[in-house]
């Protein structure tokens, strides 16, 4: 290997991580104008290192750029894990499963689009949102019932989603032939298949397939979450294999030939862009700080702290695990998104279980209950072990980079007996540290004075 490359790459993530540190800390500023300069600085940043060239010299080449791209990816499903494992102590392996599952979602929506057939936005899109408003109906309903069984709410949520997702398939079919007149042809394209357009679709996508990952974590954490840590653990990696086993037969047992089950989806539009990749990691860094430190955060805190002192305060520990884990699923789904449209090409092998154990590893690694540990080690565990170290091996013959899957765990146990707290620890840095809570000054009263009666 050149020492031109290896140098390079050391101070490249340096450099990383240091505009990670600055960009925390200047968004901690108590001035918001600071605070929204400095995001858009930190994009510009990025944006220039990727655009400049002097002569043959680039900051970040394409194999850079892919590094970056995977590490915001890796950010939003890593914070997920991070609230469910680390802030509410659920031990989930699933996390990876609705990664693919928001990737395959939204890759669908948009190559179904520029290939001229809407259904894909609209079933998924109606399908979301009558699916939300059977779950919150039925939670409305439910609520007056306390002591209706896990399994047969169960039903009621199952049934009323399928029932929704029967309309969604219905109004697909109904409103695929006026809305895709707009398409156009590929040597014609129409007003709704323009670059413009396609941004916009590919947003919704994102979206949308968030939200439907969040929804599937739902009815699967509903009577899941009854168990165990240790128990819920296995059932998640479970959930992971049977999503990677339907990924495989995509196009012989479910309806999406476009897939092309085991052998990968192809054409997969590569619509994400420097600016939705960060606004996306920036959205989910803020949702989470905010979350964490509101009162739901502490709830949420609380029960991975002692279930029995929360349940004793009055917090419904069975709702604040599910809701930990729906928003973490949400992550995961928009960074499984953000990656399908850069990468373009979707394989079941990049979402089985083995590979799914690499946020678990970023999170132990970062420090759990940190988020600006997830952040870095993120950042870090893409450009060193999966970039620098990948390239390094690869100078000792093909097979040599499947090595990296012997000195992940070897790295991972000296961690845990040198500082088994992680990177990090519980350490935040700037816009992630608790906010300041001011307290109240207080003001002695003055001593009462009597006032002499007139016989004294």
């Amino acid at each position: 290997m050149e020492l031109g490359f290896l140098f390079g790459s050391i101070i490249k993530i340096s450099g990383i991580l240091a505009y990670l540190y600055g960009l925390l800390r200047l968004m901690g500023h108590p001035n918001k104008w600071v605070k929204i300069a400095s995001i858009v600085v930190a994009f510009a940043i990025i944006q220039a290192a990727l655009s400049i060239q002097i002569g043959s010299f680039v900051v970040f080449n394409d194999f850079d750029r892919g590094l970056l791209f995977q590490a915001c990816a890796m950010t939003m499903v890593v914070m997920g894990l991070n609230l469910i494992y680390g802030f509410n102590g659920q031990f989930s392996l699933g996390q990876w499963g609705f990664y693919g599952l928001g990737a395959y979602a939204a890759a669908d929506v948009t190559y179904r689009w520029v290939n001229g057939d809407t259904r894909g936005l609209v079933v998924l899109g109606v399908g979301v949102i009558l699916g939300g408003l059977v779950i919150w109906g039925i939670g409305s309903w439910l609520r007056r019932y306390r002591r209706m069984p896990v399994l047969s709410a169960f039903t009621l949520y199952f049934v009323g989603t399928l029932i929704a997702a029967f309309l969604a398939v219905q109004a697909g079919r109904l409103l695929n032939p006026f809305i895709s007149a707009g398409l156009g042809t590929d040597t014609a394209p129409g007003p709704l298949n323009t670059p413009f357009v396609q941004q916009i679709i590919f947003f919704l996508a994102v979206i949308f397939a968030g939200v439907f990952a969040a929804e599937v974590s739902f009815l699967f954490g509903l009577p899941v979450l009854s168990l165990g840590s240790d128990y819920f653990g296995i059932a998640t990696l479970g959930f992971a294999i049977v999503v990677n086993v339907l990924m495989v037969n995509s196009d012989t047992i479910l309806p999406f030939p476009e897939m092309k089950g085991g052998r990968g989806m192809i054409g997969v539009p590569q619509l994400t862009t420097w600016f939705t990749a960060f606004l996306f990691m920036i959205l989910i860094i803020i949702i989470m700080r905010n979350l964490i430190y509101s009162s739901t955060g502490r709830a949420i805190i609380s029960v991975r702290e002692d279930e029995t002192a929360a349940k004793a305060m009055g917090i419904n520990v069975a709702n604040y695990k599910l809701m930990a884990f729906v928003i973490g699923s949400f992550f995961a789904g928009i960074g499984g998104a953000i990656y399908a449209h850069y990468i373009g090409f979707l394989s079941p092998g990049t979402f089985t279980f083995l590979v799914g154990f690499n946020p678990l590893i970023i999170v132990v690694f970062g420090g759990l209950g940190s988020m600006s540990g997830s952040i870095v080690a993120s950042f870090g565990w893409i450009f060193f072990l999966e970039g620098l170290l990948r390239v390094a091996l690869g100078q000792l013959g093909t097979e040599a980079p499947q090595w990296r899957y012997v000195l992940y765990p070897v790295t991972l146990l000296l961690l845990m007996l040198i500082r088994p707290q992680g990177l990090l620890g519980t350490t935040e840095w700037g816009f992630l540290r608790a906010p300041e809570v001011k307290v109240r000054e207080q003001v002695e009263a003055a001593p009462a004075t009597v006032t002499p009666s007139a016989g004294d």
